[in-house]
């Protein structure tokens, strides 16, 4: 046993964490009557040998704390560091601005209140947790040290503590005499206070939460903690699926990759994971490699180097993992490598897009629920109604702290079909269509038999302007803005206020 918890490094977090904990100081000196004059603990990497710690003095209630250097008056790094969190982490129509990964560890959690009891059940329920296993208990810090002082600590303890500053660093420094090395500790409080941060980092408590906290402050917070330093980023999975077959969800996710990876700049893989049947090869007029199904074959030997060799270089920022579209096997493989090959092409390029067959097995389930976004592609008639309504559902039930999936109605406005309006085929799936692509045979047609995108084949086209209006949607980013040649004639301006000041005759 040891009194010191698990540390980690305060390095600049990514520009895409809204937080910066450049305030926490190299080498704070002692103060006199600091109510834990032992040494600081050396922060260490994830991962690292935990130094042993000698003999602790133990803080009880009553001592003041000393009043060290402080920040700048009106600076409060705590508050900063919260609101920064919940700002970044607050589900917009979008969904998340940052995306998190938590491994496979167990997660114990000892709260007080019962919204807290709430938001860590529906965290644990989150799919950013579902390879963490996480046992909610009552009973705040007290429980804890019931329950460690006859079993082991998991590799992450969240403890709620309500109590006043010095009262709660006590409770703190008895869970650490109880706690095994290697052991990371999330403390949540009331008090939004510096001085007490500090304290609590200087007993080597890796995070702060004050309550009340949200589900996604604690993804965030657990997901900090765990994070991969070796991989920089994860590229966003964005995941397509068709209603029924043919309709046409392989040709919206094809042609919206297209337009994220040409019109907006943004690099772009598409992984076609219809492996007996994938048509992402002939549309992008490649010869079909090996590529996904070895990846899916040897998902433990997958690197950076390996990836790349797998893949399809179609354009300068769009890559292809084809599928091999053949029948000469039964492609029987795991859940598992489905979604470690997943994981590792995440790392390969900001955007992936997923390119889902119409079946349903276990995989299926899982690369859907384990998606940062999905598009359910529907046609508008009752057959993908019913079955755009079951998935929705489904989705909608396994992301509880995601936006719902996105709708797009495809080959609206067939001759002579009757359809379901967009109106009433949104308000019974309790989801507006985020877009309607209109039916156009020939150039979909000449397209497909071609090897060209929609874009290249009818730039000018309802349905080019549909995928490029749909890559900004689920890129959550803006085309461009490019000057519009031939609009007005030479030395002619053609501002707003022009008009204005022209002559009349």
């Amino acid at each position: 046993m040891t009194n010191a918890f698990a540390t980690r490094p305060f390095d600049d977090l990514d520009d895409e964490f809204d937080a910066d904990l450049d305030f926490m100081p190299a080498a704070a000196p002692v103060a006199a009557g600091d109510i834990n004059p032992r040494e600081p603990l050396q922060f260490t990497a994830p991962g690292a040998p935990v130094p042993a710690s000698g003999g602790a003095v133990v803080a009880h209630p009553g001592v003041p704390v000393a009043q060290g250097p402080g920040p700048a008056p009106g600076f409060n790094p705590v508050g900063e560091l919260v609101a920064g969190a919940s700002a970044a982490l607050t589900p917009q129509p979008g969904g998340l601005q940052v995306e998190v990964t938590v491994p496979r560890i167990a997660i114990h959690v000892f709260a007080e209140r019962q919204d807290t009891l709430a938001a860590a059940e529906r965290a644990g329920q989150d799919r950013r947790m579902s390879r963490a296993t996480t046992q909610i208990r009552v009973g705040g810090i007290p429980g804890a040290l019931d329950a460690y002082s006859h079993e082991p600590t998991p590799p992450l303890i969240i403890v709620e503590c309500l109590e006043d500053p010095q009262n709660l660093l006590w409770q703190v420094d008895r869970l650490a005499e109880v706690c095994d090395a290697g052991t990371k500790v999330v403390v949540i409080g009331a008090t939004n206070d510096i001085i007490l941060f500090r304290e609590l980092m200087k007993r080597g408590v890796s995070e702060y939460l004050v309550a009340p906290v949200q589900p996604l402050q604690l993804i965030a917070a657990i997901g900090g903690l765990f994070s991969d330093p070796a991989q920089p980023f994860v590229g966003r999975s964005i995941a397509f699926v068709g209603a029924r077959g043919g309709a046409g969800a392989s040709s919206v996710a094809h042609n919206t990759a297209y337009a994220m990876s040409e019109r907006i700049g943004a690099n772009t893989v598409i992984v076609d994971y219809d492996l007996p049947f994938g048509t992402a090869g002939l549309d992008f007029n490649q010869d079909p490699l090996s590529g996904i199904a070895e990846a899916l074959g040897q998902p433990d030997r997958l690197d950076a180097v390996l990836l790349d060799r797998m893949m399809v270089r179609c354009t300068d920022k769009l890559s292809l993992f084809a599928a091999p579209a053949t029948l000469d096997n039964d492609w029987d493989i795991s859940p598992d490598a489905f979604e470690e090959v997943t994981s590792q092409i995440r790392g390969t390029a900001p955007f992936v897009v997923l390119d889902l067959p119409h079946i349903w097995t276990g995989w299926m389930r899982k690369t859907l629920i384990s998606a940062d976004e999905v598009v359910v592609v529907a046609t508008p008639d009752l057959a993908s109604l019913r079955n755009a309504k079951n998935m929705i559902d489904l989705i909608r039930s396994g992301r509880p702290n995601d936006a719902p999936p996105r709708l797009v109605l495809n080959q609206v406005g067939v001759p002579g079909r009757p359809e379901i309006p967009a109106k009433d085929f949104g308000a019974a799936l309790g989801v507006h269509p985020s877009l309607s692509i209109p039916f156009d045979a020939k150039l979909f047609g000449a397209a497909a038999n071609n090897g060209q995108m929609i874009l290249d084949a009818g730039a000018k086209s309802k349905a080019a302007e549909a995928f490029q209006t749909l890559a900004q949607i689920v890129s959550r980013r803006e085309l461009p803005m490019l000057a519009a040649p031939g609009k007005a004639p030479k030395g002619e301006s053609k501002s707003m206020f022009s008009g204005l000041f022209k002559k009349k005759t």
